[in-house]
């Protein structure tokens, strides 16, 4: 895959669920199989997670050069902590099966288009 198309993709993918996140919160939540309402303060975390997505992707797309690898690089980090905290709350028991499949399978494509978006080809 060509680079400035991962970035694209990427960046696009961020977008959506950041935007989705921020601005409808229960709801995105619900998408990925999250229970909203049996904790009230779940749109305040989605809301810092849909900030964070804004910003890797504004980051990505709005830089060039070694500003953007850097933002690629947080941006792979934060895709492999994800990764690995959905498969902790699959694995611990306080995320549903298909919650941890969900969140975490987002998280590895996001880590696939990021470790494109770094290559050298």
């Amino acid at each position: 895959m060509d680079k400035e198309r991962a970035v694209g993709l990427l960046a696009g993918l961020r977008l959506v669920v950041g935007v989705a996140s921020w601005t409808t919160p229960r709801f995105a939540g619900k998408l990925f199989g999250l229970d909203a309402e049996a904790n009230p303060q779940s749109p305040y975390l989605a809301r810092l997670f849909g900030a964070r997505d804004i910003a890797l992707a504004w980051g990505a797309i709005g830089t060039e050069g070694e500003a953007r690898r850097q933002w690629l690089i947080a941006g792979l980090a934060c895709d492999a902590a994800d990764v690995l905290a959905g498969i902790a709350g699959g694995r611990r028991g306080y995320l549903p099966t298909v919650t941890s499949v969900l969140v975490s399978g987002t998280a590895v494509s996001a880590v696939a288009l990021g470790v494109a978006a770094l290559s050298d080809e």
